[in-house]
């Protein structure tokens, strides 16, 4: 259908506007990367803008080096990957049984979920039992807190009630038990919503900052999240690099150093995401639309 020239002005219009706000997200990302390949003299003197200043590399070297940067770079990905792995077994073990009619209840669990959206237990008391557990200090208060997202396992559940029931009685019929059935048939058929979630949960536990604040009390445990942000406002953090030897010593500046940190912060959600952008409209969608 041709489009009115009504319906042209909208396009254009909206093409504006959604290229205008996209730039609101890109162009301070840009600038952080730009300051943190940038030399000190450059930066102290406001010449960087979108475009690195007379390259140099020392920031990132000396943030390595003089910072556990690294070792709180291996944590996350630790806590991160044990926890996707661990939110994606549940939640689809939470969505499978309810997704089925002739699963006992599934309406009242189903409410009891969505309760659970509603009203939370609050701070100070997810805090008691996590002590009360023995969890302090130990991933384990990250990983089974939110162990099952009620609204990923929604998505999830109504994805699997779009799969059509019969290719599940074709290959029962065949003599295929419920765990093959789950595993050989509906999981393959259910990536679109799989790589979304694990999206989801892999974003939320990268950034984890308020859970790892709370419960984790050993500093060498400490994820990215939180070094960095202890390097925003703590200058102790970026007087460790007066530590390196003084053939190494380069003249740095504080803002450099902070921005290298949210770089490497960055960069593996920025990675990760083409791999599994194909799969995000179309994941949500089918989830979220019964037919």
């Amino acid at each position: 259908m041709k489009a009115t020239s009504g319906e042209k002005i909208f396009y254009i219009v909206n093409n504006i506007l959604l290229g205008l706000w996209s730039l609101t997200a890109v162009l301070p990302l840009v600038h952080i990367i730009a300051l943190s390949l940038s030399s000190s003299g450059a930066i102290m003197a406001g010449k960087v803008t979108l475009w690195p200043v007379e390259w140099s590399k020392d920031t990132y070297y000396l943030l390595f080096k003089g910072t556990r940067i690294l070792d709180a770079f291996l944590n996350s990905v630790v806590i991160t990957a044990v926890g996707v792995a661990l939110n994606m077994v549940f939640t689809i073990l939470a969505a499978y049984p309810l997704s089925k009619r002739y699963f006992y209840c599934r309406r009242q669990f189903t409410l009891m979920i969505v309760f659970t959206m509603l009203f939370g237990a609050g701070l100070i008391p997810g805090y008691l039992l996590v002590k009360s557990l023995g969890l302090v200090n130990s991933y384990w208060a990250l990983w089974l807190p939110g162990l099952v997202s009620a609204y990923n396992m929604l998505v999830m559940k109504s994805f699997f009630e779009n799969i059509p029931d019969e290719l599940e009685d074709a290959a029962r019929i065949d003599g295929c038990g419920e765990w093959r059935l789950v595993l050989q048939i509906i999981l393959p058929l259910s990536m679109p919503v799989i790589a979304v979630l694990a999206l989801f949960y892999g974003v939320g536990h990268w950034n984890s900052f308020m859970g790892v604040l709370i419960y984790i009390n050993d500093i060498k445990k400490y994820n990215l999240a939180l070094l960095i942000q202890q390097m925003m406002t703590q200058t102790d953090m970026l007087n460790q690099l007066q530590t390196i030897q003084p053939e190494d010593q380069v003249k740095i500046f504080p803002e450099a150093i902070k921005a290298a940190g949210m770089v490497v912060m960055l960069v593996p959600m920025l990675v990760a995401y083409p791999f599994l952008q194909k799969y995000f409209v179309k994941g949500v969608m089918i989830g979220a639309i019964k037919g």
